[in-house]
């Protein structure tokens, strides 16, 4: 199996996790995919439209962690950045997350970006986070 099959798999999981936790119907469950992803059935969501999900069941009431359990250390260390920075921006969502990995590359796949382009978002996030830092003890 590919990594990137394995991390849709992933996603799907959580997805269907966010399902039983906020107690969907068949019927309604169907209706939030149709509604976000144009889409009745989850097996036809790219990944793109899975986090759109995964976001609209957040919005519905979902609690998680908000960060994708991936088996690569680069993309682990984006999350972890990213759950560092949180409290220091205005917007720690995963859609912002998301936003800046597409400026950064052009993808907001998180879960798929290559070894190269990671590391692209990592050096970025280091940077930002830096700035951050520095603009907090100074303002101190």
């Amino acid at each position: 199996m590919s990594a990137a099959r394995g991390e849709r798999g992933a996603l799907l999981a959580r997805l269907h996790i966010a399902r039983k936790q906020l107690r969907l119907d068949d019927d309604t469950y169907r209706d939030v995919l149709e509604r976000v992803a144009g889409q009745r059935s989850s097996t036809a969501l790219d990944v793109r439209q899975i986090g759109n999900v995964l976001d609209e069941m957040r919005r519905l009431g979902w609690k998680s962690d908000g960060y994708t359990l991936s088996r690569r250390p680069n993309i682990r260390m984006i999350y972890g950045i990213w759950k560092d920075m949180r409290p220091m921006i205005s917007d720690g969502s995963r859609g912002a997350l998301r936003a800046f990995c597409r400026r950064m590359t052009g993808s907001d796949a998180v879960e798929f970006l290559d070894d190269r382009d990671a590391n692209i978002v990592i050096e970025g996030l280091k940077a930002w986070r830096t700035r951050l830092l520095n603009k907090e003890a100074s303002s101190s």
